[in-house]
């Protein structure tokens, strides 16, 4: 009869499980699936008069730069421009906008006054037909899904891999699941101890045996090569934690606003010296202005879809992108600026002592190292990290191994030239030009 019972119990628990999961997960899949197919109809109502995968190269190609489909940039907001504009109106506009403001066409005259009398470029080299792929593309919809309480959000935010099940969905699943797995385990061992008990079967007691412990106490030899095990262990890490004082290798700050070198100077290769220009010709690299971060995303207020990631969501980086016009008083509406400014507090990272000299001009411009010989792979990291040890012998090691480049170099013509008809020297290394004395680095 016990038997009976616990799979009776057993029976019950999976029943209800399988009932809440069905219930739980249905709405969310039948509504993604509405949701889908609203999205699809939409499109294939939009794409009737052009190509959208055509119109969005060109898009990108020759229009992303001044223009985004849903908000204002340089230029307007594009989503709605054919509810605005008639398509005849749009083939002249953006074939020759500057001839239509000299003919005195109201609308173009308006548009040109609003952009504070810029003219948008000509491209006569478009057809109707790629116009018409440009305004399929642009008058795409902003991807909504529909969820519980009658909200929206933006389609794929919060979703794992576009299924449209919220990943927090599915752990409180899996946590069900586990929940079950031990709920079941737990009776099946009670009925079994119950059986047993019933039928007289003995369940055999655990032989006890001497404490790990006390068996260790009583071995003296043991002990003794343990204690000498445990000092030398200690003598070794305290000595490595000593030495690694003052020692910030791979020390990684989160900077008040989020900077992907891997966006700027991976994806996009924008050069280092770019943003740190006194590197050139100065002691320091310098911190960039936000003046120069301006250079590029006055025109630049999102990024594009692909470069999210599972860890960085294209919102999240559109959040930083905010906090950089919240810093410089930059209004997207007006496209100008309000002249609120506030001081953005950057975190240092690479930071030598006082008491060494490094200069940054003497290795990028005249020894010609490239960034990535002290700072690493910087193509590569979404947040900046120290690379290096920079450590007194990392530097030297350097100095040993590094070649100088004297043939063809202005600052060390004359000393090469020496060299070569004293000695016949053709490579000489850092060390060798006096990079191993002590007042080189320390004065």
């Amino acid at each position: 009869m016990k038997q009976v019972k616990y799979r009776n119990s057993a029976s019950r628990i999976l029943f209800l499980g399988t009932v809440f999961l069905v219930t739980f997960f249905s709405p969310v899949f039948a509504q993604d699936e509405v949701a889908t197919t609203e999205e699809a109809a939409a499109t294939e109502e939009v794409a009737a008069g052009g190509d959208i995968a055509k119109g969005e190269a060109l898009f990108k190609s020759l229009c992303a730069s001044c223009h985004k489909r849903y908000k204002r940039a340089t230029g307007p907001a594009l989503f709605g421009v054919t509810d605005r504009h008639s398509t005849e109106w749009l083939y002249s506009w953006i074939k020759n906008s500057a001839a239509m403001i000299a003919s005195g066409d109201a609308a173009a005259i308006a548009i040109y006054e609003e952009y504070n009398k810029t003219a948008m470029n000509a491209f006569p080299q478009l057809s109707n037909n790629d116009i018409d792929d440009i305004l399929a593309y642009v008058m795409v919809p902003k991807a909504e899904v529909a969820v519980s309480g009658g909200t929206t959000v933006d389609n794929g935010a919060g979703t794992s891999g576009g299924s449209g099940v919220s990943s927090n969905l599915v752990l409180a699943a899996l946590a069900l699941v586990f929940l079950m797995l031990v709920v079941v385990l737990f009776l099946v061992n009670k009925t079994l101890r119950s059986f047993a008990a019933a039928n007289g079967v003995v369940i055999p007691e655990a032989e006890k045996r001497t404490p790990i412990w006390k068996a260790f106490v009583q071995n003296q030899f043991l002990v003794l090569v343990t204690a000498i095990f445990l000092l030398l262990s200690s003598a070794y890490f305290v000595y490595g934690f000593v030495m690694q004082v003052g020692i910030d290798q791979g020390y990684q700050p989160i900077q008040p606003i989020h900077y992907s070198h891997k966006i700027h100077a991976g994806d996009n290769q924008i050069e280092c010296k770019y943003c740190h220009s006194s590197a050139r010709v100065s002691k320091h690299s310098g911190i960039p202005s936000l003046n120069v971060c301006m250079n590029c995303h006055k025109s630049i207020g999102e990024v594009a879809e692909a470069t999210a990631t599972e860890e960085y969501s294209k919102e999240f980086y559109d959040g930083e992108i905010q906090k950089l016009y919240k810093a410089v008083g930059w209004d997207e509406s007006t496209q100008s600026y309000t002249g609120k400014t506030e001081p953005v507090k950057w975190v240092r990272i690479h930071n030598l002592p006082d008491f060494a000299y490094f200069n940054h001009s003497q290795h990028v411009s005249v020894a010609g190292i490239e960034c990535q010989k002290c700072h690493g792979p910087v193509e590569e990291m979404e947040i900046m990290y120290q690379h290096a040890p920079l450590t007194m012998g990392w530097c030297i090691n350097c100095h040993r191994e590094t070649n100088v480049k004297v043939e063809g170099n202005e600052y060390y013509e004359k000393i090469h030239e020496e060299l070569s008809k004293k000695y016949g020297v053709d490579k000489l290394t850092a060390a060798q030009m006096g990079g191993l004395e002590c007042g080189k680095c320390h004065y």
